[in-house]
């Protein structure tokens, strides 16, 4: 399977998280981009700029995709939310590229470089009209009231965060340091966070709890729960990285050169099917 390019610098968390998870989603379906394309209203080329960074995510791709791949659209429309508000907080603060493309920015209309497949895709709702001011009794002075529009726009921000924060509250989200579940975790992976590791041995191999492949392909760069895992199977095999933060620095590249060739592999550091199944033992 082909290594993910890593995600635009620029990019905010909220956006970055959205976009880990789903390709994090196609990478466990085994779907190519083609094949999503297929089975969605959007296009090879659509998917490839949504899952670089390169384009904001529509709303109705991330529902069709959870759809495609049989996972639970919940979670990732809360992250889609968020990533959203991310995008309308720079659109508000003059940030650069904010709501320029696609149906999740601020704006209804498309994008030049949209797909066309979806020209049809609904856009936001247009916000409601300002309440005018009313008049204040015999002092003549006149009372501002609150636009509706506005009010609609931090209710449904203030329900995304609070649902945010009852996944946090549940253990979804990790805080400073993500505690390993032996249900390997399908949320967000959070760069420059540390990882727990707790390895236990389940259906005759070795688990951490963070994924349960036995086939990604992991080299310099490569960022994720995955990479955690190698990490923490490196460690409890004697070949400590250094680290649990997820990602495929040099110090991890050389621990798991030494632990291949010990185990009589390729030594090229690269982490495939053969190296995992030895960090499975």
């Amino acid at each position: 399977m082909a290594r993910w390019k890593e995600l635009p610098a620029g990019l905010d968390d909220r956006e970055r998280r959205l976009v880990v998870q789903l390709r994090r989603l196609k990478d466990h379906s085994g779907l190519s981009l083609a094949a999503l394309a297929g089975k969605t209203g959007y296009s090879r080329s659509s998917w490839e700029r949504y899952l670089n960074g390169k384009q904001p995510v529509p709303r109705q791709a991330v529902e069709e995709m959870a759809q495609v791949c049989g996972a639970d659209a919940t979670r990732l429309v809360v992250l889609y939310e968020l990533a959203a508000q991310a995008r309308q907080d720079r659109a508000a603060g003059g940030g650069e590229g904010a709501g320029t493309a696609g149906t999740s920015g601020t704006s209804g209309e498309r994008a030049p470089d949209a797909d066309p497949v979806r020209d049809d895709a609904p856009g936001p709702p247009e916000p409601a009209p300002a309440t005018p001011a009313a008049a204040t009794g015999a002092a003549g002075r006149s009372r501002r009231m609150v636009p509706l529009g506005a009010v609609v726009v931090a209710g449904a921000v203030a329900v995304a965060v609070a649902f945010a924060a009852g996944l946090l509250t549940a253990g979804v989200w990790g805080g400073d340091q993500k505690p390993a579940g032996h249900a390997v975790a399908d949320t967000g992976y959070l760069r420059g966070q540390t990882y727990r590791c707790e390895v236990r041995r389940e259906g005759g191999e070795l688990r951490a709890g963070h994924s349960a492949t036995r086939e990604m392909l992991l080299d310099i760069n490569s960022t994720g729960f995955d990479v955690v895992e190698v990490q923490c199977l490196l460690r409890e095999h004697g070949f400590d990285p250094g680290t649990t933060d997820g990602l495929y620095a040099e110090s991890t590249k050389e621990a798991a050169k030494r632990f291949q060739q010990k185990r009589g592999l390729v030594v090229d550091g690269i982490v495939g099917p053969d190296t995992w199944r030895e960090l499975r033992k």
